[in-house]
């Protein structure tokens, strides 16, 4: 019997790993620098399997091999990944270490490649086979890139010079910030070594990986102020090198390890999360002290400056006005029954792109119509293309990488001509209901994101329902749309950021939603951005949210005897503003529909 393609290229390597002496591999969604969005040269897991999803690890012994996904791929890892090849795991109840140390003997050597995985990672994995007597083997070389025969090329796009009048403070200042930090804490440097933080520090962009306007490179940052970028060669342009000026030295990619290997003795921090197994390595064996600590650009990166607030709050308007058009035309073309989820999305893209100011768009835009709106992570594609069906529900959540800002915003709404039943009205008023909880939430300084979660799920959690993932994540600015530290989420399960102190300048999402499986699925997401609040009498300093998303939201779903009056005026007064930003960009017929969309609600 003739050999698939996936089966075919899981063959061949075995066929490598055991020329190398080794037992196994380890296979996962990532490239040198931790991303969570990879270039295509880095798509090993979905070369390997033909799973098209963000998040996954391979796990492929000689005799077996399994697939890790978390919830929000169980259906898609199936669609896509022959059962008969991979075992299908689920990360929420399993880990790569404890599948390996169960299926692997003694003595078996288990290889993985020490600049894809992080150093947790790796010290676990080793334990945990050490107790089968069986070793974790760093690699010298993937072994994917020697069988993938036409793997893509690491971009060689330029990295593009991200101007002040956008990034709000210069490089240099922002290296002195870096400098002051190494120094008061006796560290000699800092790698820097995720994308976003590289681009953040030396004001650069770039076109390398699809939906985040990064260029592949490295830092070092030195006390002193100076600074070495490890890039490609063909990636630095005249304009790059005016730049960044005499303080920042531009070495070629290749040089990055041999220049770590040149802090021999130097106390070096090196961020756990954000850098891989092989930069740790790198450092100790040539004996550099490695300190163990978050990246100094992180939470600088993540409190907005107010040049990145503005542009945000700009970005946010004209996208609204984009989400306005798609949402009239929708509301007329949808209903008629002739429209899919791709072109849908296809519309949508065509509105952003009305504006000279994008640059991409900041994820794949989810298009879920019916039952595809219950997978809160849905990907739409050729095969999976529904119809956007009259007198049901529709999801889309979509985003914009604009050059002054970053957005994330999703809308539920319902396609007529008929009426939502009782159950689509009660969900929605309760999502919302937490959405309007959470954006009025005030906290005193101090506050972490995993405290304010009650409030997006408290009316969800009165029907006896819940949502299985997060209620809000970071924004970039024109970054990464999934930007840490800040987060709102249940405490539970060690996801990261939840016990970060949500601080002024941090942008955050409102997402709460609701989903049952095979049949619909809601959820409204809004940006917000934390300030300061001014309290009479108050007691310390304390928080609130501005909101930054401007759209309507679906009167036709709300259950108005479900709302408070506080609720009430929260969405008359949001619309009224909706109304005030968005009508001077739109005309005619969609500018009618926005006025009635618009209009204040009331119980009758």
């Amino acid at each position: 019997m003739l050999m698939n393609t996936h089966e075919a290229r899981l063959d061949a390597l075995r066929k490598e790993l055991k020329t190398r002496g080794l037992d196994g591999f380890v296979i996962p969604i990532s490239d040198e620098h931790m991303s969570e969005y990879v270039g295509a040269y880095a798509q090993r897991l979905a070369w390997l399997t033909g799973f098209g999803g963000s998040a996954g690890t391979a796990a492929v012994l000689g005799d077996k091999a399994a697939i890790f996904v978390d919830g929000r791929y169980t259906l898609q890892v199936r669609e896509q990944v022959d059962g008969r090849l991979f075992e299908y795991q689920s990360s929420l109840e399993t880990t790569v270490a404890a599948w390996l140390a169960d299926n692997a003997a003694s003595g078996m050597k288990i290889g993985f490649d020490p600049w894809l995985h992080g150093k947790p990672w790796a010290e676990a994995t080793a334990r945990a086979l050490q107790a089968k007597g069986a070793t974790l083997e760093p690699v010298d070389g993937n072994p994917i890139d020697a069988i993938w025969a036409d793997q893509p090329a690491p971009s060689p796009a330029p990295a593009l010079v991200h101007g002040n009048e956008y990034a709000g403070q210069s490089s240099e200042a922002k290296r002195s910030q870096v400098a002051e930090w190494l120094s008061a804490k006796g560290l000699d440097a800092a790698v820097v070594s995720a994308l976003d933080g590289v681009a953040w520090l030396l004001n650069l962009r770039g076109t390398d990986v699809d939906r985040t306007p990064v260029a592949l490179s490295f830092v070092l940052a030195h006390a002193d102020g100076t600074a070495e970028l490890f890039i490609a060669e063909e990636k630095v342009t005249p304009e790059l090198r005016a730049h960044l000026g005499n303080a920042v030295t531009i070495r070629p990619r290749e040089a990055f390890v041999p220049q770590l290997q040149a802090l021999a003795g130097k106390k070096v921090a090196v961020d756990p999360e954000r850098s891989v197994q092989a930069v740790f390595g790198v450092l100790s064996g040539a004996g550099a002290q490695v300190v163990e600590i978050t990246d100094p650009t992180v939470l600088p990166k993540a409190q907005k400056n107010p040049v990145e607030q503005a542009g945000q709050r700009a970005a946010q308007s004209r996208d609204g006005a984009a989400i306005a058009k798609f949402l009239h035309w929708l509301s007329v073309e949808a209903p008629k029954g002739g429209e899919t989820e791709l072109s849908a999305a296809a519309k949508l893209r065509a509105f952003r792109d009305e504006s000279d100011l994008l640059r991409d768009l900041s994820f794949d835009t989810i298009s879920a119509a019916g039952p595809h709106a219950a997978s809160p992570h849905y990907r739409v594609d050729e095969e999976s293309n529904l119809t956007i069906a009259p007198n049901s529900i529709y999801l889309v959540d979509s985003g914009g990488q604009y050059l002054d800002g970053t957005t994330d915003i999703t809308r539920t709404v319902w396609v007529g001509p008929g009426e939502p039943t009782a159950e689509h009205k009660d969900r929605f008023t309760r999502v919302l209901k937490g959405h309007i909880m959470l954006a009025l939430a005030v906290f005193p300084k101090g506050t972490v994101g995993a405290q304010l979660d009650t409030c997006a799920r408290y009316a969800l959690w009165q029907a006896g329902v819940d949502y299985a993932h997060g209620t809000g994540h970071g924004v970039g600015s024109f970054l990464s749309v999934h930007e840490g530290p800040q987060r709102i989420a249940k405490a539970s399960g060690g996801q990261a950021g939840t016990g970060t102190e949500l601080l002024p300048g941090m942008i955050l999402s409102n997402e709460p939603g609701y989903y049952k499986a095979g049949d619909f699925g809601i959820r409204i997401e809004n940006l917000v951005l934390v300030e300061r609040r001014e309290i009479a009498g108050a007691e310390g300093e304390y928080f609130g949210f501005e909101n930054l998303t401007w759209a309507p939201i679906d009167k036709t779903l709300v259950e108005t005897a479900l709302l408070t009056r506080e609720e009430l005026k929260w969405w008359d007064d949001y619309h009224a503003q909706v109304e005030t930003i968005l009508a001077p960009q739109l005309e005619g017929a969609a500018l009618a529909w926005l006025k009635e969309a618009c209009a204040p609600l009331s119980r009758g």
